[in-house]
């Protein structure tokens, strides 16, 4: 079986011109340098106890994500005021809907005519 890390991996990767870079001892996720995602290991104080994805959002998709279910979304610290998501990526999670919110948080992320080329597809 493949860990949630592998599987987010898989997800982020498959965007245009993104890559992994370790920071702050975890995996992150960019695309020409700039943060779109991060892996918080559950066994260190990003995590919480349970592995999770920190995704760039806005404001409105953070509070529509966490009401529509608050034990799979939640904000995360540091980047949370800036409207960023996270998702639990333990217990069965949906990554067709982990897939959805990173695309979206690339797509904030990346230069214009790279984020278009997603909507070309």
């Amino acid at each position: 079986m493949r860990s949630p890390l592998e599987k987010v991996r898989t997800i982020c990767l498959a965007l245009p011109e993104a890559h992994e870079v370790e920071t702050w001892g975890e995996p992150t996720f960019r695309v020409r340098n700039k943060l779109f995602a991060m892996y918080a290991a559950p066994n260190n104080h990003h995590g919480g106890g349970r592995p999770a994805l920190w995704i760039k959002s806005t404001h409105v998709n953070q509070d529509l994500l966490i009401q529509s279910d608050s034990d799979r979304f939640f904000s995360p610290p540091y980047v949370g005021p800036s409207g960023w998501i996270a998702m639990y990526v333990d217990k069965k999670p949906d990554w067709k809907v982990l897939s959805e919110i990173v695309h979206d948080g690339y797509c904030l992320t990346a230069p214009k005519k790279l984020a278009a080329t997603l909507r070309e597809r």
